[in-house]
């Protein structure tokens, strides 16, 4: 068999005793960046060398969605399943053979990378935007993961491709952000007899946090002697979660889903003065415990999460929360208020338990510089050198290679 034709076996490893990801995505303070090295070794045998011409590496993100795949009839007649892939940030070269030569025999190589992941919002300009977390709906109706891809050129006409899930998640929506914690306050009326106004205190919100409302009916004073017929029958609080297929092509389809409701029953005239009330729910959590209370091993492209989803924007599919008040009454119509609320994948109290470690973060992203950052230099074994099988732990004795003891 023809050496360049044999593969090279090719893993990834991070830096020591931390995860690839450095810095948090959606903080473009802390430069996030993936962070580690290529570790190319023989294929064949211990020690055969391998042929390498060139190696490169990238991020890829890949994007799915099939609306129709929770119902198994239209899963088999609807629309199939539709996939994007894109480039995250730029491919980084980490080797290529001196010109001149096809290829060098390696018996080992270790390449270091530092792959930048996009922080700013880019507008039109696609690889300048944050990329969305990893997430899968059940079902697979959407789902978003990445994957390290490395090409490695073994001879001219020789290309193989290995790739690598990298979790990813954003840090953008935390509940312990100040521009979520501004009160948002909002008013409707459907007849112009009584008018719903809330106050939200704060608008994001994660797994088993609690969201309160506060409510107002007030009587119009221009028609009070119809407002004075008005009976409150009920209150009701209803967290929407609203996926939208497509958003950006030419025919985008959206799926409501209620995922909590609160009804509190009221059942009185409405006073001059007004009805003020407030409204509470939980968001609801995800156990990741089995009954004999073990967290299951998780798929290694997506993170362990403890909310079936959350406020995301992709290229195939977005979602957004709302926030649903109903006021229920007789001799008025019924008012709506909807209200847009942002759902983070952590809940309060491990928020803050971040804003320490990102200030970390965005303290050790200062001496990084994203034009040229320092890496370590990397580790290229040839075959035709010197002992350069020791490196793989063998020594030669009287022609047979052996394993190494120091």
């Amino acid at each position: 068999m023809n050496v360049a034709n044999i593969p090279a076996t090719v893993r990834i490893s991070g830096p020591p005793n931390s995860s690839f990801l450095v810095g948090y995505p959606g903080i473009s303070a802390t430069l996030p960046r993936i962070v580690g090295k290529v570790e190319i070794r023989p294929g064949a045998g211990i020690s055969a060398p391998v042929m390498i011409s060139m190696v490169r590496i990238c991020l890829q993100r890949r994007e799915t969605i099939h609306p129709a795949a929770e119902n198994v009839a239209k899963r088999h007649l609807g629309t199939p399943r539709r996939e994007t892939v894109d480039l995250v940030g730029k491919e980084v070269l980490l080797f290529r053979c001196v010109s001149g030569k096809d290829a060098e025999s390696v018996i080992a190589m270790d390449l270091p990378f530092q792959i930048f992941i996009p922080f700013g919002r880019g507008g039109e300009e696609v690889n300048r935007r944050i990329p969305p977390a990893s997430l899968q709906l059940p079902s697979r109706i959407a789902e978003t993961y990445y994957e390290l891809v490395v090409t490695v050129q073994q001879g001219p006409s020789t290309q193989n491709r290995y790739t690598f899930p990298i979790p990813l998640q954003r840090y953008d929506t935390l509940s312990t952000f100040g521009m979520y914690n501004r009160p948002e306050n909002r008013a409707a009326t459907a007849d112009h007899i009584v008018t719903l106004g809330i106050s939200l205190p704060k608008w994001s919100y994660g797994p088993l946090d609690p969201i309160s409302v506060y409510v107002k009916l007030s009587p119009n004073p221009d028609c009070l002697n119809k407002a004075r017929r008005v009976t409150i029958q009920k209150l009701t609080l209803t967290i929407e979660e609203e996926i939208t297929f497509n958003p950006e092509g030419d025919e985008p389809t959206k799926k409501v889903n209620k995922i909590a409701k609160h009804t509190q029953p009221v059942g009185t005239k409405l006073p001059d003065t007004g009805y003020i009330t407030s409204l509470g729910l939980v968001l609801p959590a995800r156990d990741l415990r089995d009954p004999d209370g073990t967290i299951k091993r998780g798929k290694p492209a997506f993170p362990m999460y403890e909310v079936t989803s959350f406020t995301t924007t992709s290229t195939l599919y977005k979602i957004e929360f709302y926030l649903s008040i109903k006021a229920h009454m007789t001799s008025a119509r019924d008012i709506t208020l909807r209200l847009p609320i942002v759902v983070c994948p952590m809940d309060q109290q491990a928020c803050k338990e971040e804003m320490e470690a990102i200030e970390q973060a965005a303290k050790d992203a200062s001496h990084v510089d994203p034009h040229n950052p320092a890496l370590p230099d990397p580790v290229i074994v040839l075959a035709h050198e010197k002992e350069a099988i020791r490196y793989l732990g063998l020594c030669e004795v009287g022609g047979v290679k052996k394993m190494l003891i120091e």
